[in-house]
């Protein structure tokens, strides 16, 4: 089935084309689910909370303002993020020992596999992954990050740059023979 078609089966309500576009999709938006989540049935819960959501909102969908894709991904971003509020959200602060414009070599996250570096940054505390994701993955700015998640621009640009300490500490002691000066991340 043609992806308009599909788009416009949703759009009528129709369950064999909301079947195809879970199919189509589910596998993109779980890596995404899993990058937000504490652990995979938490992210399984994501991507069927933005699949709720997709489809309640599919109507609204514009092609001529961008792709399915990263529409969809829009939007499951946002349930990770609503969720992680609602579940887990505590008030911070900016942590003022952090150097927010730290830069880090690539030479390592260029040996690294794609599956290897996801693991590792699953192991970041959720604070701290989920600035990360937002701002490295989804190519979020600070502000529209801080407008998210209800912080000050300067506790995203703390966190982002804690999570990437965190992430060389962590790449440092799996791969203890790179040099580790600047990794660009």
């Amino acid at each position: 089935m043609q992806i308009e078609k599909i788009i416009l089966g949703c759009k009528s309500g129709d369950e064999r084309s909301q079947r195809e576009l879970v199919n189509q999709y589910s596998g993109l938006l779980f890596t995404l689910c899993r990058r937000y989540a504490k652990d995979i049935n938490d992210a399984k819960d994501i991507l069927q909370d933005g699949f709720i959501e997709i489809f309640k909102s599919i109507k609204s969908y514009d092609p001529a303002k961008g792709g399915l894709e990263n529409w969809m991904k829009q939007i499951v971003a946002r349930t990770a993020i609503r969720r992680y509020r609602k579940m887990y959200m505590v008030r911070e602060t900016y942590d003022k020992k952090v150097d927010p414009y730290m830069r880090y070599e690539s030479s390592i996250i260029d040996k690294m596999e794609i599956e290897k570096l996801l693991e590792i940054i699953m192991t970041l505390p959720f604070k701290y992954r989920q600035i990360f994701n937002l701002y490295v993955f989804e190519e979020y700015s600070h502000k529209e990050i801080s407008e998210m998640l209800g912080i000050n621009e300067s506790s995203s640009r703390s966190r982002l740059s804690r999570a990437r300490q965190m992430l060389l500490e962590k790449i440092k002691y799996l791969y203890p023979g790179f040099k580790i000066s600047n990794i660009n991340f």
